[in-house]
């Protein structure tokens, strides 16, 4: 029994990009920028549960859980927030103790 070779056929490829047509670049943010967007957030945040608050204790709003979840999302946003400033604080001091 003989083994014959497969016989291959070439197979032209071509591809055309579109990638820079279809989207224009979107600007990058600095990181100043990214702290400042999200420190006017959680205080949005605090300003909705306070208002939240306030109508609840008006009597305005039935619904006890819109205030808990507002409340709650406030929280955590304060929290992620005072967590940020403590390990930005904890790397500032941990660079001034380096000896260059």
């Amino acid at each position: 029994m003989e083994i014959t070779p497969l016989e291959m056929t070439p197979v032209k490829m071509s591809a055309h990009s579109h990638i820079s047509e279809t989207k224009a670049q979107e600007p990058v943010k600095s990181f100043g920028e990214f702290l400042s967007d999200s420190l006017k957030k959680t205080n949005e945040l605090e300003l909705e549960s306070e208002r939240l608050k306030a109508a609840l204790a008006t009597g305005r709003i039935e619904d006890v859980s819109q205030v808990v979840v507002a409340a709650q999302k406030a929280e955590i946003a304060l929290q992620l927030t005072l967590q940020l400033r403590n390990r930005a604080t904890a790397a500032y001091q941990e660079i001034m103790r380096m000896q260059v």
